[in-house]
């Protein structure tokens, strides 16, 4: 059995404090993308493995895979999960606030009640998944949502982004979480984003921010560069996704990516939302 776990993008992200747990408050519209990985898994007589292809396969901790992580979870409570051979495919970047990891777990999960039948409820998914990382569970809705708490609550909101077209560009830069965090910009709420409308698309960038750009910009500016060349081609808002590095911009015509694609090292991609 094949699923294929998709990414995501941040519209807006705010992250407003410091949480006694250690972690911080954030608020946030999650919105899926097309572009997605592949994860395949079968059940099998030998030792339970995984094998990974694909962008930055060679990176990869197999042992500390977030795949790996959500089959030793479940299998913690169920038992009855045999062996599996797996296998993931990676075109997702990692390391570039697009949710592949979280997504590739997440998958993990539906794809193993489907493959033993454990009938697990969405209720039951969400909170595998919010064990597992804290934006896992949105990969279980998968759908427009206005992400809060640590980013492990949710609610629906009604934004549809059809027949624009988004550009991602990721550098040869990975930023990780705990890098992120150290540095970022701790703002009160500018703006409640359970209220935004794609009618207003063209004036988001006047009061829809990412909190982390400031000082993330500073310190790798060609992340500032991939957004000033999305707005210089038309975009209609570009941002820089969760806690970097791919930087997207969303337009109302089908973009000419010609004058970016002769650069080395950039990571793009192309798609027209549904």
């Amino acid at each position: 059995m094949i699923f294929f776990p998709n990414c995501k993008i941040n519209l807006g992200l705010f992250v407003t404090g410091k949480r006694e747990d250690g972690f911080h408050n954030l608020e946030s519209v999650f919105y899926p993308l097309g572009l997605c990985d592949m994860l395949e898994a079968r059940k099998t007589k030998q030792e339970t493995s995984l094998q990974i292809s694909g962008l930055g396969c060679e990176n990869i901790d197999l042992e500390n895979n977030s795949v790996v992580k959500a089959y030793r979870l479940l299998k913690k409570d169920y038992p009855q999960i045999g062996n599996v051979k797996m296998y993931l495919h990676k075109r997702i970047p990692s390391f570039a606030g697009l949710g592949g990891g979280s997504s590739d777990a997440t998958f993990t999960l539906k794809l193993l009640d489907f493959i033993f039948d454990l009938k697990l409820t969405k209720p039951q998914l969400m909170d595998y998944a919010n064990m597992l990382g804290s934006d896992n569970a949105f990969f279980v809705e998968n759908k427009p949502m206005f992400v809060y708490g640590r980013g492990d609550k949710m609610q629906d909101i009604s934004l549809n982004l059809s027949n624009y077209y988004i550009v991602l560009l990721k550098p040869n830069i990975n930023i990780s979480t705990k890098e992120a965090y150290a540095n970022v910009h701790l703002s009160p709420k500018a703006y409640d984003l359970r209220t935004l409308k794609v009618e207003d698309i063209s004036h988001w960038k006047e009061y829809v921010y990412n909190d982390f750009e400031v000082e993330i910009f500073k310190k790798y500016p060609a992340l500032l560069e991939c957004k000033q060349k999305l707005y210089s081609m038309g975009a209609k808002y570009a941002q820089m996704s969760g806690s970097g590095s791919t930087v997207y911009g969303i337009f109302d015509f089908e973009p000419e990516l010609k004058a970016i694609k002769c650069k080395e090292d950039l990571f793009i991609y192309k798609e027209q939302l549904k």
